[in-house]
Protein backbone atom coordinates (compact mmCIF):
# COMPACT_ATOMS: atom_id res chain seq x y z
CA UNK A 1 0.00 0.00 0.00
CA UNK A 2 2.35 2.47 1.04
CA UNK A 3 4.58 1.59 -2.36
CA UNK A 4 1.37 2.09 -4.52
CA UNK A 5 1.32 5.79 -2.34
CA UNK A 6 4.33 6.56 -3.28
CA UNK A 7 3.88 5.96 -7.10
CA UNK A 8 0.63 8.00 -6.92
CA UNK A 9 1.85 11.06 -5.61
CA UNK A 10 5.23 10.67 -8.44
CA UNK A 11 2.24 10.35 -11.30
CA UNK A 12 0.69 13.14 -9.24
CA UNK A 13 3.70 15.45 -9.06
CA UNK A 14 4.84 14.73 -12.47
CA UNK A 15 1.33 15.47 -14.12
CA UNK A 16 1.34 19.51 -11.87
CA UNK A 17 5.13 19.81 -13.04
CA UNK A 18 4.36 19.17 -17.42
CA UNK A 19 0.90 20.65 -16.96
CA UNK A 20 3.32 23.97 -15.41
CA UNK A 21 5.52 23.68 -18.21
CA UNK A 22 2.33 24.04 -20.59
CA UNK A 23 1.17 26.55 -18.76
CA UNK A 24 4.17 28.78 -19.46
CA UNK A 25 3.52 28.35 -23.11
CA UNK A 26 -0.60 28.47 -23.15
CA UNK A 27 -2.10 29.09 -19.60
CA UNK A 28 -5.79 28.32 -21.49
CA UNK A 29 -4.43 25.04 -22.09
CA UNK A 30 -3.32 24.57 -18.50
CA UNK A 31 -6.68 25.72 -16.53
CA UNK A 32 -8.64 23.52 -19.55
CA UNK A 33 -6.86 20.86 -18.73
CA UNK A 34 -7.38 20.88 -14.75
CA UNK A 35 -11.49 21.33 -15.33
CA UNK A 36 -11.09 18.21 -17.76
CA UNK A 37 -9.88 16.84 -14.89
CA UNK A 38 -12.14 17.02 -12.62
CA UNK A 39 -15.46 17.12 -15.14
CA UNK A 40 -14.04 13.60 -16.49
CA UNK A 41 -14.21 12.80 -12.66
CA UNK A 42 -17.68 13.48 -12.44
CA UNK A 43 -18.64 11.37 -15.31
CA UNK A 44 -16.06 8.31 -14.75
CA UNK A 45 -18.08 8.55 -10.84
CA UNK A 46 -21.27 8.62 -12.40
CA UNK A 47 -20.56 5.87 -14.67
CA UNK A 48 -19.60 3.68 -11.48
CA UNK A 49 -15.79 3.69 -12.60
CA UNK A 50 -13.76 2.10 -9.82
CA UNK A 51 -11.09 3.79 -7.88
CA UNK A 52 -8.17 2.70 -9.90
CA UNK A 53 -10.18 3.24 -13.26
CA UNK A 54 -11.29 7.18 -11.56
CA UNK A 55 -7.20 7.59 -11.00
CA UNK A 56 -6.47 6.38 -14.48
CA UNK A 57 -9.03 8.64 -15.95
CA UNK A 58 -7.73 11.71 -14.28
CA UNK A 59 -3.96 11.04 -15.11
CA UNK A 60 -5.31 10.46 -18.80
CA UNK A 61 -7.34 13.98 -18.35
CA UNK A 62 -4.32 15.53 -16.79
CA UNK A 63 -1.88 14.25 -20.06
CA UNK A 64 -4.63 15.04 -22.79
CA UNK A 65 -3.39 18.16 -24.34
CA UNK A 66 -0.05 17.99 -22.69
CA UNK A 67 1.45 17.38 -26.91
CA UNK A 68 1.15 21.37 -27.41
CA UNK A 69 4.01 22.02 -25.76
CA UNK A 70 5.14 20.39 -28.87
CA UNK A 71 3.41 22.90 -31.22
CA UNK A 72 4.91 26.36 -32.30
CA UNK A 73 3.52 29.41 -30.71
CA UNK A 74 2.18 30.82 -33.89
CA UNK A 75 -0.03 27.69 -34.34
CA UNK A 76 -1.36 27.03 -30.86
CA UNK A 77 -1.28 30.77 -29.93
CA UNK A 78 -2.80 31.87 -33.29
CA UNK A 79 -5.83 34.16 -32.80
CA UNK A 80 -8.06 33.27 -35.58
CA UNK A 81 -8.79 30.26 -37.64
CA UNK A 82 -6.05 27.64 -38.81
CA UNK A 83 -5.38 27.35 -42.31
CA UNK A 84 -5.20 23.32 -43.31
CA UNK A 85 -1.31 22.86 -42.75
CA UNK A 86 -2.00 24.79 -39.59
CA UNK A 87 -4.89 22.57 -38.89
CA UNK A 88 -2.62 19.33 -39.27
CA UNK A 89 0.29 21.04 -36.87
CA UNK A 90 -2.28 21.44 -34.31
CA UNK A 91 -3.98 17.59 -34.38
CA UNK A 92 -0.21 16.37 -33.93
CA UNK A 93 -1.13 17.19 -30.00
CA UNK A 94 -2.73 13.59 -29.54
CA UNK A 95 -0.17 11.88 -30.97
CA UNK A 96 2.66 14.13 -29.13
CA UNK A 97 0.97 13.83 -26.23
CA UNK A 98 0.94 9.65 -26.27
CA UNK A 99 4.57 9.86 -26.92
CA UNK A 100 5.09 12.08 -23.83
CA UNK A 101 3.31 9.62 -21.73
CA UNK A 102 5.01 6.58 -23.07
CA UNK A 103 8.35 7.89 -21.46
CA UNK A 104 6.97 7.77 -18.14
CA UNK A 105 6.81 4.45 -16.27
CA UNK A 106 4.27 4.00 -14.02
CA UNK A 107 1.18 1.98 -13.69
CA UNK A 108 -1.06 2.17 -16.64
CA UNK A 109 0.77 4.31 -18.69
CA UNK A 110 0.14 2.35 -21.27
CA UNK A 111 -3.74 2.89 -21.17
CA UNK A 112 -3.27 6.35 -20.13
CA UNK A 113 -1.14 6.86 -23.76
CA UNK A 114 -3.40 5.32 -25.37
CA UNK A 115 -6.21 7.34 -23.97
CA UNK A 116 -4.75 10.78 -24.94
CA UNK A 117 -4.10 9.65 -28.22
CA UNK A 118 -7.53 8.78 -28.99
CA UNK A 119 -9.06 11.53 -27.37
CA UNK A 120 -10.09 13.09 -30.75
CA UNK A 121 -11.60 9.98 -32.25
CA UNK A 122 -15.15 10.24 -33.14
CA UNK A 123 -18.01 7.65 -32.18
CA UNK A 124 -19.11 7.55 -35.97
CA UNK A 125 -15.29 7.20 -36.76
CA UNK A 126 -14.43 10.59 -38.35
CA UNK A 127 -12.10 11.70 -35.60
CA UNK A 128 -8.34 11.33 -35.38
CA UNK A 129 -5.75 10.38 -35.42
CA UNK A 130 -6.40 6.74 -35.96
CA UNK A 131 -10.46 7.37 -37.46
CA UNK A 132 -11.22 4.70 -34.50
CA UNK A 133 -15.25 4.02 -34.23
CA UNK A 134 -17.74 3.30 -31.41
CA UNK A 135 -16.55 1.13 -28.38
CA UNK A 136 -13.01 0.51 -30.22
CA UNK A 137 -12.70 4.11 -28.73
CA UNK A 138 -10.97 3.86 -25.18
CA UNK A 139 -13.31 4.38 -22.54
CA UNK A 140 -11.27 6.85 -20.83
CA UNK A 141 -10.75 8.36 -24.43
CA UNK A 142 -14.59 8.81 -24.36
CA UNK A 143 -15.17 10.42 -21.53
CA UNK A 144 -12.70 12.91 -22.02
CA UNK A 145 -14.03 14.02 -25.43
CA UNK A 146 -17.22 15.05 -24.13
CA UNK A 147 -15.64 17.04 -20.74
CA UNK A 148 -13.25 18.51 -23.46
CA UNK A 149 -15.58 20.06 -25.77
CA UNK A 150 -17.62 21.14 -22.90
CA UNK A 151 -15.09 23.26 -21.84
CA UNK A 152 -13.48 24.20 -24.62
CA UNK A 153 -17.07 25.88 -25.46
CA UNK A 154 -17.60 27.42 -22.63
CA UNK A 155 -14.23 29.37 -22.45
CA UNK A 156 -13.68 32.68 -24.64
CA UNK A 157 -10.77 32.00 -26.87
CA UNK A 158 -8.98 34.54 -29.47
CA UNK A 159 -11.42 33.10 -32.35
CA UNK A 160 -14.90 32.12 -30.72
CA UNK A 161 -16.40 33.95 -27.73
CA UNK A 162 -17.87 31.74 -24.75
CA UNK A 163 -21.18 30.03 -25.44
CA UNK A 164 -24.17 29.33 -22.81
CA UNK A 165 -24.64 26.48 -21.75
CA UNK A 166 -27.96 26.13 -23.54
CA UNK A 167 -25.82 26.69 -26.79
CA UNK A 168 -23.69 24.43 -25.78
CA UNK A 169 -25.77 21.40 -25.05
CA UNK A 170 -27.72 21.79 -28.43
CA UNK A 171 -24.20 21.77 -30.01
CA UNK A 172 -23.56 18.40 -28.06
CA UNK A 173 -26.87 17.29 -28.65
CA UNK A 174 -26.07 17.51 -32.37
CA UNK A 175 -23.01 15.84 -32.17
CA UNK A 176 -24.44 12.50 -30.25
CA UNK A 177 -23.47 9.94 -31.62
CA UNK A 178 -21.44 11.40 -34.41
CA UNK A 179 -18.49 12.79 -32.03
CA UNK A 180 -19.69 11.03 -28.97
CA UNK A 181 -20.64 8.03 -27.36
CA UNK A 182 -24.54 8.01 -26.37
CA UNK A 183 -24.49 6.56 -23.39
CA UNK A 184 -22.12 8.25 -21.68
CA UNK A 185 -23.82 11.69 -23.07
CA UNK A 186 -26.64 10.69 -21.90
CA UNK A 187 -25.15 10.37 -18.20
CA UNK A 188 -22.95 13.68 -18.94
CA UNK A 189 -26.48 15.62 -19.69
CA UNK A 190 -27.39 14.90 -16.07
CA UNK A 191 -24.22 15.06 -14.62
CA UNK A 192 -23.17 18.56 -16.04
CA UNK A 193 -26.67 20.11 -14.82
CA UNK A 194 -25.56 19.27 -10.93
CA UNK A 195 -21.85 20.02 -11.99
CA UNK A 196 -19.42 23.85 -10.62
CA UNK A 197 -18.24 23.81 -14.32
CA UNK A 198 -21.50 24.51 -15.53
CA UNK A 199 -21.79 28.00 -17.34
CA UNK A 200 -24.76 29.62 -17.16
Amino acid sequence: MKMFKEEENVVCECSKALLLALGQKDEHTQLHSERVVELSSEVGIALKLDINQIKTLRISAAFHDIGKIGIPDNVLLKPSSFNDEEWEIMKSHAINSEKIVNTLDFENSDIIAKAVRHHHEYYNGNGYPDRLKGESIPIYSRIISLADSYDAMSSPRPYHNKRLHAEIMKILEEENGIKHDPKIFEIFKNIIQISKYKVN
